[in-house]
């Protein structure tokens, strides 16, 4: 599925940091069955119909495993995704200083890909 260009959207509407969004379109272009979706102020990654991977301001958002989310939570630039003072246990939020190089941006990005196939999609 053709991604949509950056260029369709107005700059009021980019809310999100457009290189981090780019990194990630690189490392998951590969894959079948991607959507882009706008939502939460940011860009999210529908990876066969479930929300995998986004971008939140200048920070990534991974959905992992909620067995493994203490454990992620407690490395540097990580923390809980909260919306509305609601903890989000299954999604992260790591500031760019967690994934400055393209081995720890990949990290992060397979952590949700291997999630991905267990993880629920949404009630629509």
């Amino acid at each position: 599925m053709p991604y949509m260009s950056a260029f369709l959207r107005s700059p009021a509407a980019m809310a999100y940091n457009e290189q981090l969004a780019s990194r990630i379109r690189e490392r998951i272009a590969h894959l079948p069955q991607i959507v882009e979706k706008e939502m939460m102020g940011g860009l999210v990654f529908m990876i066969n119909g479930k929300m995998c991977i986004g971008v939140i301001k200048d920070e990534l958002m991974c959905r992992i495993d909620h067995a493994v989310h203490h454990i992620h939570i407690e490395k540097n630039g990580c923390r809980t995704m909260d919306f509305t003072h609601r903890p989000m246990k299954g999604y992260i939020l790591v500031e760019e200083a967690a994934m400055r190089n393209t081995k720890e941006l990949d990290e992060w990005i397979q952590l949700a890909l291997e999630f991905n196939p267990r993880a629920k999609a949404s009630k629509k």
